[in-house]
């Protein structure tokens, strides 16, 4: 199984609809089972196509065009967790090429006021891969320190939504980084989540923003805050970073995570 993660920045980006058909290309070269991306916006005044996705909603624009490089076989599911940049829908998405059997979004924030950007949602999806189900969570968190929305309380109001049977990935924007002792990192270890990069037979270096970026103004060295998080332990073959301009481009602000994991 191969999962992939991003903070994809959406229609933030320079050269936008270009690195999006890069990020459309790798999809369907690498043929993700599933994917989790956050800051995905769609503007508040483009019309509804179906349900709460409007028409310019980055991934249904992603899954447009997947369809014309002849990959038809991905669904996913959106959901909105604040306005942000003044004229969008901030949201988080999970695709899948594998069906969804449910899905939920919830609050894991104190702050529910959608005008407010650091109020903070999750998106679930039940996947039924190879006949079993299995829980996924895209995630964008505050950071350790946060003076409104600090890291520790969102993270403990999503462990309530974790099941205790079966299996769970809890991918995306931790905004801590793991190489901070003390800290966010070393907490969510402290739930018993198993990270899939530590895990890895085979890794890089992992870091998943380089220079500074928004949240991370003060950011020279690289950091590593995009994560693949595991409920029980599995046989992860390989985690790799995407598109930080080596072996794929840059689309994002951020890196993408990607793991294999043997199931």
């Amino acid at each position: 199984m191969k999962l992939l993660t991003l903070n994809v920045h959406a229609w933030q980006e320079e050269n936008q609809m270009e690195k999006l058909e890069m990020l459309a290309r790798d999809i369907a070269s690498e043929r993700y089972d599933v994917i989790a991306l956050q800051e995905v916006m769609q503007s508040i005044d483009a019309p509804l196509v179906k349900d709460n996705i409007k028409k310019d909603n980055y991934a249904l624009v992603l899954l447009e065009l997947l369809k014309k490089l002849g990959v038809e076989d991905y669904d996913f599911v959106w959901d909105m967790a604040h306005f942000g940049y003044v004229t969008y829908e901030e949201g988080l998405a999970i695709i899948s090429r594998h069906p969804i059997t449910s899905h939920e979004s919830f609050f894991v924030s104190d702050l529910q006021d959608m005008h407010n950007w650091k109020t903070r949602k999750i998106v679930k999806a039940s996947v039924s891969y190879e006949g079993q189900d299995i829980q996924f969570f895209s995630g964008h968190f505050g950071w350790w320190e946060d003076d409104v929305e600090p890291f520790k309380g969102q993270f403990d109001r999503l462990m309530q939504y974790i099941p205790e049977e079966g299996l769970s990935f809890i991918m995306g924007d931790l905004n801590n980084d793991a190489n901070v002792r003390s800290e966010g990192f070393d907490y969510v270890k402290e739930k018993c989540l198993y990270d899939t990069y530590e895990l890895a037979s085979e890794k890089d270096d992992g870091l998943t923003i380089i220079g500074s970026i928004a949240g991370w103004d003060d950011n020279e060295a690289g950091r590593r805050i995009d994560y693949i998080l595991s409920s029980k332990p599995v046989d992860v073959l390989q985690s790799s970073v995407r598109f930080n301009g080596k072996e794929t481009p840059v689309v994002s602000d951020h890196a993408g995570v990607a793991v294999t994991i043997a199931l």
